[in-house]
């Protein structure tokens, strides 16, 4: 993907402290509303590559459904066992109601 904000969502399809999946450009890509600020990561567990959007979201960590591994929403920090590589971070924006994502 290039080095350009894509809009992909509105921001009434989220809901507070919850994540949605999405697909952009064939790459699955998780977007997460938490204390109103939008977040977007990788969608796919990088220890089980189970979608973390089947997950839960709880203080600010997303909970693979797999495993229960939890990583950080803003770094994408992996923060427990069995865990053991970050997830991708995306920048996010808001341009009226519309979510853009910025992919490097």
């Amino acid at each position: 993907m290039s080095n350009s904000w894509i809009p992909v969502a509105n921001q009434e399809d989220l809901i507070e402290d919850d994540v949605i999946g999405i697909n952009v450009n064939g790459h699955p890509v998780a977007l997460y509303l938490i204390d109103g600020e939008v977040f977007a990561t990788d969608n796919v567990c990088t220890h089980g590559q189970a979608l973390l959007s089947d997950g839960f979201v709880e203080d600010g960590e997303i909970e693979c459904p797999l495993h229960q591994g939890k990583f950080c929403i803003k770094s994408g920090k992996a923060m427990c066992a069995p865990l053991t590589e970050d997830i991708k971070t995306y920048e996010t924006s808001l341009d009226g109601e519309k979510i853009l994502v910025r992919f490097e």
